[in-house]
């Protein structure tokens, strides 16, 4: 099996080696947890194996992707065109060539497309940042719409990632159906722990892959990117029961004992 670098090696040991050539591939997660970053080292390797690279921004504007990709050392610039592309979905430039003004499945895909034609034939890097852009208003459509990405794309030699957001109030995907669709799930997390913020990842699905199942703090460093600090001890909170289901059963307990 050919499998891709994520352009994080101690992430790659994770993984037996990287994600399986041809896959699609969810980064679910809060906002700010570091699925854009997580993304920027999947492409920003890929162009350092000579493969063609395609970005899909639906959040930010294509000169916020190419900034912060910079902070991290990586000079997305001196490649666009030869071996990278843009799509900039935000900001809805009518002269833009790479500019989508009108976000649906069938234009993206046609972009796409587009973009892959004029990058050439070869093997292939997709980021979709984010897919939740698509099905923020219909989330119902989330798996139809995952499904016709996956299999219109995959027939252009990509492999893909899908970052999916999580709402910050209720932790649920905007469009659960991704996951669903997907062939990896690669899960970010953030918690305050002691007044700090942490960052946490864990592989929740890798098909073909005997993949780690603990959950890794992780940290954004400037001049590195994402780095792995560690995998989380157990801890009480992974083996006991949900708070709710204490009650429930102590309520259980309590109306039998009433009833004798």
């Amino acid at each position: 099996m050919i499998r891709l670098s994520t352009g994080i090696p101690e992430f790659d040991k994770l993984i037996e080696g990287g994600i399986p050539q041809g896959f699609f591939v969810a980064i679910t997660g809060e906002p700010g947890t570091g699925k854009t970053i997580f993304s920027l080292h999947f492409i920003a390797e890929g162009l350092k194996e000579g493969d063609l690279c395609i970005y899909v921004t639906t959040e930010e504007s294509r000169d916020s992707i190419i900034r912060q990709a910079k902070q991290f050392g990586w000079d997305f610039e001196e490649y666009i065109e030869k071996k990278l592309i843009i799509i900039d979905a935000l900001m809805k430039e009518k002269n833009d060539e790479w500019s989508l003004t009108e976000l649906t499945p069938e234009e993206l895909i046609n972009k796409i497309v587009e973009a892959k034609q004029k990058l050439g034939y070869g093997r292939a890097r997709l980021v979709i940042d984010s897919v939740s852009a698509l099905f923020l208003d219909k989330p119902a459509m989330a798996r139809k719409i995952s499904y016709q990405l996956k299999r219109v794309l995959n027939k252009w030699n990509f492999t893909i990632y899908a970052t999916s957001q999580y709402a910050i109030t209720t932790s649920q995907a905007f469009g659960f159906g991704v996951e669903h669709v997907a062939d990896g799930i690669i899960r970010f997390m953030r918690r305050i722990r002691d007044g700090e913020l942490k960052r946490y990842i864990i592989i929740e699905k890798m098909r073909q892959t005997d993949h780690d199942k603990h959950v890794w703090e992780i940290d954004i460093q400037k001049g590195k990117g994402l780095v792995l600090k560690g995998k989380l001890e157990k801890r009480k909170e992974d083996y006991a029961l949900p708070e709710k289901v204490i009650k429930m059963i102590l309520e259980a307990e309590k109306k039998k004992n009433e009833e004798i």
